[in-house]
């Protein structure tokens, strides 16, 4: 998965920051060189030059790694792997029990976001399997993201 994001939208956290090299890749150039090294399975999405979503699937897939796209009312998911409790969680949320991992997620979303006060972390925790997301809201302009330790 890869997300690019406009300096100021998301503040990343210190320990991603690397040492600077002379010449910075501008996002473009990033997002062609992720295309480039996987051709006939990579997927993007721009959002103007606010951000871009991209991921590729795996040349070999193995349980568990799947990869979705997903996108509802300007809220956009990427999301790799699988929810165990996908079912549940959808009962829980009232969805569709035809939902998939990155709808379930954007429902979450905006619970958190419309229905607070709830911390990130307690919906997190609620999340059993091997998984990794990035969300984004493009009327909020806020970024969700999350992995689980088991996912590869």
């Amino acid at each position: 998965m890869l997300a690019i994001f406009k300096k100021g939208l998301v503040d990343p956290p210190k320990e991603l920051n690397s040492p600077a090299p002379l010449k910075p890749k501008h996002p473009d150039a990033i997002l062609k060189h992720f295309s480039s090294a996987n051709p006939t399975n990579a997927f993007s999405m721009a959002f103007g030059d606010k951000a871009c979503l991209a991921y590729a699937t795996p040349q070999r897939l193995y349980p568990n790694q799947q990869r979705l796209f997903g996108g509802v009312d300007d809220i956009y998911c990427i999301f790799a792997g699988t929810l165990n409790n996908l079912c549940t969680l959808n009962k829980q949320y009232g969805l569709s029990k035809f939902g998939n991992e990155a709808m379930f997620v954007i429902e979450a979303y905006r619970t958190l976001r419309d229905r607070g006060p709830y911390p990130a972390h307690e919906v997190l925790k609620g999340l059993d399997g091997s998984f990794g997301f990035v969300v984004y809201d493009t009327k909020a302009g806020t970024v969700f993201a999350a992995q689980a330790s088991s996912l590869h």
